[in-house]
């Protein structure tokens, strides 16, 4: 990855930090295992552990290592590791320590570790860590329940009703979905009593599409739309709750659920992108109990329970939801009620899809706006603006009488009578609540949501009675939601429309980090498969995506068809056909991603996981190949020009294919070689160089030295790939340059050529070339949707034009942010930044860069300023792990460490012509540099 030779290298003992490196404190943090804190549903038995080291000593590192896994906190307190003690470990490594030892599935563990440094001195133990192993699938024999079973349900079955060609059976399936108990959500309940003192309690949930769990009418955890999507017919996710001493009482409980139609049953009324069905509601629970006594009982799902119907009385993922509050039925989730008029479950049919925990975060309600302000378009009509675009539903305050209506209609944008717009995001698509009259009632949905900044609302009232025709709504909130997994980076600099771009891009992930990375999260809600690899190295900046990946690569497996091939979605709820399903940018996420993890995580195991399906994708492309060229696929996607947006109009679609079918095999080469597949090495770094051969010989024109079309995409994604023979790139990166500056310094890629072009400048010292590019208020570029108001990235680079204004498909300048501007690079040789680069780029006018990133091993932080004709550079480096710091100054300069002079030694200067930058690498600690 990085070539130039160093110019001062030694490790960084120097003597302007040997003044505080002393025998200072250093604590063992971030106990993770299988990269999470605690979990509850760890998937194999043999867990990896791993921790961060915090010292305010300089080149701190590790030595050696001691764990302890116990079967109880108590054993632990105490130091009996009755399941495993590691021993003193002579080793630096930190990170996925496997337990040497299988544990049973379903048990608790409980563990903790304790480090020595370089100098062999020990530190205090951690704090007390535990771990759940999730129970064997096997093991738990779901049953299965609900209120009709699938055959009754007369739901169809299939997954080509797209509505584009839908119309013609349409009449029929509403017919047929009309059936409440396979539209509507029901309610169940389970009482059963508690005698002895409990122990431990354990619930294992699975409510399709999604459920609500209570206990005593309490809900338990903190999630929306449980459990994550997938694809139903391969696998289904259940969830792991502990339940504390204060959630079960002596005496009668009850367990209450209220289950949605989610992704698993999208109903045909009202909007829906597609219509598809894999049963109606359906619950699996188990839960377990252990007394003090040792003695145990299972309280599971079974003919035992009992169900109504609820007051939510429509629900869909495409359409809204609606809710009855004269439908109510108090207390229903706790003791002492009546339900003699609740009918018995029926056993259903199971899903097809294997059972699993689920392992990545889950959704949740993450920040709550205030409304902003509000209109009156029209007499009796409220139009709310919530201040931010976001996924999510709103939550209301209103008071009137019984069985009066407020229906939400809500929107990404305004029509130009300042009413609602959803032409763009898909309609009709609203909530509607109907009053029960009994004073302040409040209410959010529970199993949809929608894109959205605006909240129309006819015929009310609004904070103040008026009309008593009409109920008076007293407040209003919006509420986003999405993935609970956290953020990893900041980034802050002194150019706006770089801040405003973070901002704007972030907003946009955020919509769209549900279930899965979706493309919008109101017409579509699916998990195109681009978004995840173009924007993979931004995402992983930015957020944690350790637990998460993962689930996406499950459902890549789930959705690989049996001739190899990945479509562009997954879960695929719906097949589009042709390009729409099978392009190859789309599917080489497969491929890509777990390489991607390995870099900034340094796991591997994806790599290991998947190995066969990689190989089966890259057979079938080889399928779809004529001497090793592909012809089909959208191409650059949405590239930028007079045309329309969609199909790649400004560069070959073959080029654009063959490009992804050499990438992919490429990478796989590589991983047959990680994992030595002897076998397969030599065969794939064979088809890989055919491929390389042929995509040169059909595309590059070695008389203009340009590749296909001459366009921007054409040469920055050969260059990208290494495709590009080296005495050709030179050439073919003056073409690419003069391009770029023959339009005043603007972009024609799409939604799979930026990163491309983005990277092939940045990686090849043009990013004054890319500051130019995206510094700029013009269409197309970031800046045009900042000065258009906008609060979230759009489909196009011009909102006027496109559909959905919240897509984050185009924000692959995020990876640029981190890696060039802040300078904060992996190194390939040591995955997981064991090791790293700090080499920043000054370009511009810009003044400061402030950037933080927390790698596995702990934060790492980039900062510099350029003030009064000197530049200053802030640099954390994580304990147990060094860095390699290129600055971007003259050779000449005169460098101060931390008030120290920089003192090169004898013989350490060796001269790079090609990268004239003063470059040395450090240990752990903080440093300040200033250059003048």
């Amino acid at each position: 990855m990085h070539s130039f030779k160093v110019l001062f290298i030694f490790v960084f003992l120097i003597s302007a930090c040997k003044t505080v490196e002393n025998r200072g404190t250093f604590v063992v943090s971030n106990v993770t295992c299988e990269m999470a804190e605690n979990p509850l549903a760890v998937i194999v038995n043999q867990p990896r552990l791993s921790w961060v080291l915090k010292s305010t000593d300089f080149n701190m590192s590790q030595s050696g290592y001691q764990i302890l896994v116990a079967s109880t906190a108590e054993n632990l307190e105490n130091y009996k590791a009755d399941v495993w003690d590691s021993g003193k470990v002579i080793s630096d490594k930190s990170q996925l320590v496997t337990i040497a030892k299988a544990l049973k599935h379903g048990d608790k563990y409980y563990w903790k570790v304790k480090v020595w440094n370089h100098k062999n001195e020990a530190s205090n133990w951690s704090e007390t860590a535990f771990f759940r192993v999730a129970p064997a699938s096997s093991s738990l024999n779901p049953t299965w329940i609900g209120a009709i079973t699938k055959a009754n349900s007369h739901l169809p079955e299939g997954r080509r009703y797209h509505t584009a060609t839908f119309k013609k059976s349409k009449r029929d399936s509403i017919i047929n979905a009309s059936d409440a108990l396979s539209r509507q959500s029901i309610m169940l309940r389970k009482p059963f009593s508690v005698s002895k003192k409990i122990k431990e309690a354990v619930v294992y949930i699975s409510g399709l599409g999604h459920y609500e769990l209570t206990i005593n009418g309490t809900k338990i955890g903190n999630s929306e739309f449980a459990p994550l999507w997938t694809d139903y017919d391969k696998s289904v996710n259940f969830n792991t709750y502990e339940l504390n001493s204060e959630e079960l009482k002596n005496g009668e409980n009850v367990i209450g659920v209220l289950l949605g139609n989610g992704m698993y049953n999208i109903l045909a009324e009202r909007y829906s992108k597609f219509f598809v069905s894999f049963g109606p509601p359906t619950l699996f629970f188990k839960m377990k109990l252990i007394y003090e006594d040792g003695s145990e009982d299972i309280i599971k799902s079974d003919e035992t329970w009992k169900y109504s119907e609820s007051p939510i009385t429509y629900n869909s993922m495409f359409g809204g939801e609606d809710y009855d509050a004269n439908l109510e039925q108090n207390g229903w989730g706790s003791s002492n009620f009546n339900d003699i008029n609740w009918k018995p479950v029926i056993i259903q049919e199971a899903p097809k899809g294997r059972l699993q925990a689920q392992v990545a975060p889950p959704v949740t309600v993450q920040k709550e706006y205030e409304l902003k302000e509000f209109k009156e378009p029209i007499k009796g009509t409220y139009v709310f603006n919530m201040r931010q675009n976001l996924s999510g539903f709103p939550t209301i305050k209103v008071k009137g009488e019984k069985g009066q209506k407020v229906t939400l209609w809500v929107g990404e944008g305004l029509q130009n009578d300042g009413t609602i717009n959803q032409g763009r995001s898909g309609k009709p698509y609203y909530f509607q609540y109907i009053l029960k009259g009994d004073e302040i009632e409040t209410w959010q949905p529970k199993f949809s949501y929608y894109g959205y900044q605006y909240i129309q609302i006819d015929s009310i009232n609004f904070k103040e009675e008026n009309n008593t025709k009409f109920p008076t709504v007293l407040d209003i909130k919006s509420n986003f939601v999405y993935n609970s997994a956290g953020e990893s980076g900041t980034f802050e600099c002194s150019n706006d429309i770089f801040n405003k771009a973070h901002e704007l891009i972030n907003n946009a992930i955020k919509s769209n980090f549900q279930a899965v990375l979706t493309d919008c999260p109101h017409r579509e809600k699916l998990g195109w498969l681009e978004e995840a690899h173009l924007n993979g190295p931004g995402l992983i900046y930015n957020y944690n995506l350790k637990n998460y990946i993962p689930s996406i690569m499950q459902n890549i497996k789930d959705a690989q068809r049996s001739n190899g091939m990945i479509p562009t979605i997954a879960p695929e709820y719906v097949v589009f056909g042709g390009d729409f399903t099978d392009s190859p940018e789309w599917g080489v996420s497969g491929v890509i991603l777990p390489w991607m993890y390995y870099e900034y995580y340094g796991d591997d195991s994806l790599i290991r996981d998947y190995y066969s399906m990689m190989k089966r994708y890259i057979d079938y492309l080889t399928s779809k190949s004529e001497n090793y060229i592909l012809s089909y696929g959208l191409g650059d996607w949405y590239d930028y020009g007079e045309h329309a947006a969609g199909y790649s109009k400004n560069s070959p679609i073959a080029l654009s294919a063959t490009s992804h079918y050499y990438y992919a095999s490429h990478l796989f080469a590589k991983a047959a070689k990680h994992l030595n597949k002897i076998e397969d090495i030599s065969k794939y770094e064979t088809l890989a160089s055919n491929i390389k051969d042929a995509y040169n010989k059909e595309f590059f024109n070695i008389e203009t030295k340009q590749y296909g079309t001459k366009s921007q995409f054409s040469n920055a994604v050969s260059v990208f790939m290494d495709i590009v023979e080296p005495q050709y790139k030179e050439a073919v990166m003056a073409n690419l340059l003069a391009d770029i500056k023959n339009r005043g310094y603007r972009l024609t890629t799409g939604d799979v050529g930026n990163r491309y072009l983005f990277q092939a400048l940045a990686r090849n010292n043009e990013n004054e070339t890319m500051y130019k590019m995206n510094n700029h208020y013009d269409t197309p570029g970031y800046g045009f949707q900042i000065k258009f108001g906008l609060t979230t990235l759009t489909e196009q680079w011009d909102p006027r034009k496109g559909n959905s204004w919240n897509h984050f498909m185009m924000g692959q300048i995020e990876e640029w942010f981190y890696r060039s501007l802040a300078g904060i690079v992996p190194d390939e040789a040591n995955p997981g930044f064991k090791h790293f680069f700090i080499q920043p780029e000054i370009v511009g006018d810009m003044t400061f860069v402030k950037a933080s990133y927390q790698s596995v091993y702990g934060m790492i932080v980039s900062e510099w300023e350029k003030k009064n004709n000197k530049t200053t550079f802030k640099i954390e480096v994580p304990v147990n792990t060094t860095a390699t710091i290129v600055l971007p100054v003259d050779l000449k300069s005169k460098i101060i460490i931390n008030g120290k002079p920089f003192k090169q030694k004898k013989g350490s200067l060796e001269i790079d012509k090609k990268v004239q930058k003063p470059t040395f690498t450090i240990g752990s600690g903080v440093y300040v540099i200033e250059s003048n």
